[in-house]
């Protein structure tokens, strides 16, 4: 009920006309001149509001009530209610040229806060950024008036840096820096008082506030952090933790330029190290200039807080937020080591222990992403063997949490933004593509484009077979991670049901059983097996056909001709001719061994086969040196019927390039054994039953079994009598009443004038061998490109001069 009336507003909203914009800006107006503007003005601009905001289309407003608002807004007793209205009114007609608000004699912090928000949303963000910077910085640098705080103004700040870093002076980022320090490093470790809520009774007896809490409950015996506990916050405190979350940020922004000391390139390792020490106990910081200042403060903080993550949180959102927390102070660690290389030998102690106590617990494994990133970044200047920490990365979190999106999302955008190093340097990356396909059949929606880049930097002459085979796999690992997930959360009575010596009814069953369990754990494998057989996935794929139409299954299914399309654009960069003729043979022993799904298996079919296409073009020998696989795959008419396209371009290939033009292996008895099984299948599928109720196959392949005959014929022509005698009886089969009355006029047309055009040529053997056989010069001119089944257009022209005699069509 509330999700229709909230419809029914937003659709009166969108349908308000201009003037009735103007009258409720009319009535506004009025309400918000009066002394004390109230309950009804309210609502008349949460009316104005929604109809700005509900639709696209830039609504105007008038000139005048635009200067009310900003009045209004600036107005030092205006109801706090009545001021956000408005800043929201004039934040969504932004960007304009009415407003002529302006930041610069604005002292109060929340005001400042609000006009710099509507500031920074117009278009010229350079300008605005910097004026709104500048004042901010101002009222910063100054002393507060009482009851003034600069929690408002840090949001604001942040904003700032992010529409335009460049608006702050070197001497602005450094009144920023010491009173950063400021907020983190010295907030008050006492708690807040309670704020009286009014009336009769709202003063209670004055009672001394208590020390800050861990999240263990012990009371904080160090500086407080976000993770320091209390019923109430100081203003301080409440400092301290926004100056933390956008720490990150401003380092980012302003921490880098001369980070490192002068010398710090000409000291040995063990030099830095000591110095690092040195660093850290005898030299007062308060020597320091104010950023790296800042960066000895933050590094403390960070270092409190990856000791603070290791106390037992009493409750679950306290638990959150100290995870949360910890990957924050680990990456602004690695960003501080960045900026300066002195911090990393104390970053390196720390960390080792910090992944050794959470590496075993899957409730931090999000933290261990900013953990391997650091080791990435720093373990060459440290001299550190890192490779421990990956492994444990790649092998152990895919495989058990790759149904957590966020960490899903995270681990594969961690993989994309260190590419370049994983392929160079860790074989590990390549070895774990099993484990991380994971993420993809069960996020596949969300991670299809990320693993559009993963893919191609996974892929190699070691990995190609194995992978092509995974990606055809990939609805049916779906699956099995389904039931994975199931059987763990199954109970011990139903796992104990399970009878060895009985034949599983369902999946779950089978997924414990005996007899498909070594299956299981081959899909479900977290590194590569090259030497493992696929062929043992053929009963699986037939088990979890029960769970095929799951949404999660189909999805993932849909992923997967794109992702063949990439494969073999990539693999055809570095395939050499073992690699081509291994893909060939998988290409054509997978087509029939498909996960069952109607649609996936058609989209897969017609990617294999215009794949098939690239990679006879790339290596047109192939078809001479699989000869035996090839005539065995044309010579099954199974594989018309269930398996067309692919078919359709075998056939192809085979008489585009069984020829000595493209390979001169090629022999007389090759191309007859070939002629003799592709005539074979013609027969089969236009010979006239009496019972037949029609040809079972498509012209099309009528077409280009008819096409791939003539140019066999054409290469060795004691076969011409035979194609001929062939070709002309089609005319008789294009009659027939059964084949009437399933194929339409136009496609008995197209038949018959194919079967035409094809006696027209036979009747010149050297004219037929030079159309159907060009060389490669003439194969190689656009007007010749013999895309599909079509014939090059030198066959068009040859049999139009044929047709001018008489009796040359086949009857």
């Amino acid at each position: 009920m509330f999700a229709a009336a909230a419809q029914s507003l937003l659709r009166q909203a969108r349908d308000a006309r201009p003037e009735e914009l103007r009258a409720l800006g009319a009535r506004a107006a009025v309400l918000l001149q009066q002394p004390e503007p109230g309950a009804e003005a309210a609502d008349c601009l949460r009316r104005i509001l929604l109809v700005v905001a509900a639709t696209k289309r830039h609504r105007k407003l008038d000139d005048k009530f635009v200067d009310v608002l900003e009045r209004a807004l600036c107005l030092p007793k205006c109801p706090p209610q009545i001021q956000v209205l408005c800043a929201a009114i004039l934040r969504e007609m932004s960007p304009s040229n009415k407003l002529s608000l302006s930041c610069h004699e604005i002292q109060e912090t929340k005001l400042l806060s609000t006009v710099g928000a509507i500031l920074l949303a117009q278009g010229n963000k350079k300008a605005a950024a910097s004026a709104v910077g500048q004042r901010v910085i101002k009222v910063l640098e100054g002393r507060l008036p009482e009851g003034q705080s600069s929690r408002h103004l840090l949001p604001l700040l942040s904003q700032v840096i992010s529409v335009f870093p460049a608006s702050l002076t070197e001497d602005q980022t450094n009144v920023v820096n010491k009173r950063m320090v400021d907020w983190l490093r010295y907030a008050s470790v006492q708690q807040g008082v309670a704020q009286p809520s009014g009336g009769f009774f709202s003063t209670p007896r004055t009672r001394q506030p208590g020390p800050v809490t861990e999240v263990d409950g012990s009371i904080a015996t160090d500086f407080f952090t976000v993770l320091s506990l209390g019923q109430h916050y100081t203003e301080d405190q409440w400092l301290n933790m926004q100056a933390f979350s956008m720490l990150r940020k401003w380092l980012l922004c302003y921490g880098g330029e001369g980070a490192s000391s002068p010398s710090s390139d000409d000291r040995s390792e063990v030099d830095g190290s000591v110095m690092s020490m040195v660093s850290a106990t005898s030299t007062s910081s308060r020597l320091l200039p104010p950023k790296e200042r800042l960066r000895e403060k933050a590094f403390e903080y960070c270092q409190r807080l990856v000791e603070q993550s290791n106390r037992r949180a009493l409750r679950k959102p306290d638990g959150d937020l100290q995870k949360a927390c910890l990957i924050e102070a680990v990456t602004i660690m690695d960003i501080i080591c960045r900026q300066d290389s002195s911090y990393v030998y104390r970053t390196l102690s720390c960390l080792k222990i910090l992944h050794g106590r959470i590496s075993r617990d899957l409730a931090y494994a999000r933290a261990l992403l900013p953990i391997a990133q650091f080791f990435l970044n720093h373990s060459e200047t440290a001299a550190v063997d890192s490779e421990a920490v990956y492994k444990h990365l790649f092998t152990r979190i895919p495989a058990q949490l790759f149904h957590s999106p966020m960490l899903a999302f995270e681990f594969i955008q961690f993989c994309r933004d260190n590419l370049g190093v994983f392929t160079e340097n860790f074989s590990i990356f390549r070895q774990s593509f099993p484990n991380l396909f994971k993420f993809l059949a069960w996020n596949s929606p969300s991670l299809i484009l990320e693993f559009m880049d993963l893919l191609p930097a996974l892929l190699g002459p070691d990995t190609a077979i194995e992978m092509l085979h995974l990606l055809l796999d990939l609805p049916c690992l779906a699956a099995a991670l389904d039931v994975q997930l199931r059987s763990a959360s199954a109970s011990a009575s139903e796992r104990a049901a399970c009878d060895p010596a009985a034949k599983p009814t369902s999946c779950l069953e089978a997924f414990r059983h005996p007899l498909y369990r070594s299956s299981f754990q081959y899909l479900l494998r977290t590194e590569a097996a090259p030497g493992d057989s696929p062929e043992r996935l053929a009963p699986l794929r037939q088990l979890l056909g029960s769970v095929a139409n799951s949404p999660r299954v189909v999805q993932c299914a849909e992923t997967v001709p794109v992702l063949l399309q990439l494969f073999f654009n990539t693999a055809a960069e570095f395939a050499d001719k073992p690699l081509i003729n291994q893909l060939v043979l998988v290409l054509l022993e997978r087509s029939d061994q498909l996960y069952e799904l109607p649609a996936f298996k058609v989209d897969v079919h017609r990617v294999l086969s215009s794949q098939l296409l690239l990679l006879c073009r790339l290596r047109p020998s192939l078809v001479v040196e699989l000869s035996k696989e090839l005539l065995e795959f044309s010579g099954t008419v199974g594989n018309i019927q269930n398996k067309e396209d692919v078919y359709t371009y075998v056939v192809w290939a085979i008489g585009e390039y069984m020829s000595v033009s493209y390979d001169k292996r090629c022999t007389v008895e090759q191309i007859n054994r070939f002629f003799e099984a592709l005539e074979a299948m013609l027969f089969e599928i236009t010979q006239l039953r009496p019972a037949a109720s029609g040809p079972p196959s498509s012209p099309r392949v009528i077409a280009v079994l008819m096409t791939a005959l003539t140019k066999l014929a054409s290469r060795s022509q004691d076969l011409i009598p035979r194609v001929s005698l062939f070709l002309s009886k089609m005319r008789a089969f294009v009659q027939h009443p059964a084949t009437a009355s399933v194929y339409s006029e136009q496609d008995s047309e197209e038949i018959l004038t194919r079967a035409t055009e094809l006696t027209n040529l036979l009747k010149m053997p050297s004219v037929a061998q030079f159309v159907l056989t060009p060389t490669a010069e003439v194969a190689g001119a656009q007007s010749q490109r013999d895309t599909h089944a079509a014939l090059p257009a030198a066959m068009k022209m040859v049999s139009r001069f044929m047709e001018r005699g008489a009796g040359f069509v086949p009857g």
